[in-house]
């Protein structure tokens, strides 16, 4: 009886010992030096390395993006009866803002936060380009004055204006109300000689709209500076929410596509394969790919994918051939399987030429589908 017990106790404790789990043995060979503890600070750090990669996405988010997103004011620009509603804008769109004097005077700039820890994903020009963003605002005096300068003085002597010297950001300027003020400053028709008091006045009756759209053309072409002519501070407020939106977007867009397969989204595609950052799945959108081809069915797609697994197969198989006709006619005579007691088919030579021409031409017009 004894006996008995003692050998279903050690079965038990045997079948306890089986189902534990692994673990690592050291043997006598095994150093216990400093590279085993290297070893063991190495794991974690591994695991602190997956953490932070599964929340760069997180953190990247637009939304989370946003808040850490500052639009920077200049008193200046409070002093105009409408920049409440440029305000109340901001406010909606829930990113911080703040009233600090800026160089020059009349702008707005972009400062972000970075994140703690700052992603590795991201390039590191990316958050220094924020700082780079600056808007300008012009009274339509100021800006035609500038117009003058740029259509009328030629030569070296001439200079893009509200450009300031040794500064890294290119501002992007916006007039209000510019339409409306040369409409409302148009020369009389009696009147037989300029005005000599001052610029503006010069401004005034010699600057139209041909000057205008030939001084926007000269600042797109020398400085690369873009104008941004608007009818109210509603429209200011519009584009200054919609760039900052955009800004908010940037770093999570660059993240995206720093990725090995940039193309491949993290969800699923429009054709409902879902696509790995590793590349599992990309047979399946290869297969999709086939079938928006018009008139071909699945097992037709499977018939081409079954030969070729991926566009590169195929592609080496258009370099091997000998001759144009050779490539065009490459997929012709491939088998389709269909259900019992249905005839066997092929490819055949219309699907082989389209596929051909799709993976093989230089010309974005071609049409493909000659029966379209």
């Amino acid at each position: 009886m004894e006996r008995a017990e003692s050998g279903r106790a050690g079965g038990s404790r045997q079948g306890r010992v089986q189902r534990r789990p692994p673990t690592w043995e050291i043997s006598d060979s095994d150093s216990e030096g400093p590279a085993g503890v290297e070893a063991a600070v190495r794991v974690p750090d591994s695991a602190d390395e997956r953490r932070a990669a599964a929340e760069t996405p997180r953190r990247l988010r637009p939304e989370q993006a946003l808040r850490r997103l500052a639009v920077l004011v200049d008193p200046a620009i409070l002093e105009d009866a409408g920049a409440d509603i440029l305000i109340e804008a901001l406010d909606t769109l829930g990113c911080e803002y703040r009233v600090e004097p800026q160089r020059p005077a009349r702008s707005l700039r972009w400062s972000r936060v970075k994140p703690d820890p700052c992603p590795n994903g991201v390039p590191p020009e990316v958050w220094a380009a924020d700082e780079q963003d600056l808007l300008l605002l012009l009274e339509p005096e100021e800006f035609l004055q500038g117009v003058i300068q740029l259509t009328q003085i030629r030569g070296p002597a001439c200079s893009v204006p509200w450009i300031t010297p040794g500064s890294p950001a290119c501002p992007h300027l916006a007039v209000i109300g510019l339409d409306a003020y040369l409409w409302s400053h148009q020369p009389s028709t009696r009147e037989t000689r300029l005005p000599e008091s001052s610029a503006t006045a010069c401004a005034q009756v010699v600057v139209g709209w041909p000057e205008v759209e030939e001084a926007l053309v000269l600042l797109q072409l020398w400085a690369n500076m873009d104008v941004l002519l608007v009818a109210s501070w509603q429209e200011l407020s519009q584009h200054v929410c919609t760039f900052t939106k955009a800004l908010a977007q940037r770093p999570f867009k660059q993240a995206r596509e720093s990725g090995p397969f940039s193309f491949c989204t993290a969800g699923r595609w429009a054709a409902g394969e879902r696509v790995a950052g590793d590349g599992t799945g990309l047979r399946a959108a290869w297969w999709r790919q086939i079938q928006q081809f018009n008139r071909v069915s699945p097992a037709v797609a499977d018939a081409v994918v079954t030969a070729f697994p991926s566009p590169r197969l195929l592609q080496q198989a258009y370099v091997a051939c000998g001759s144009e006709q050779e490539r065009l006619a490459l997929l012709t005579d491939l088998p389709v399987k269909m259900g019992e007691g249905v005839r066997p088919r092929r490819v055949g030579p219309d699907l082989s030429r389209r596929i051909c021409l799709f993976l093989t031409t230089d010309n974005p017009d071609l049409l493909l589908d000659l029966g379209s």
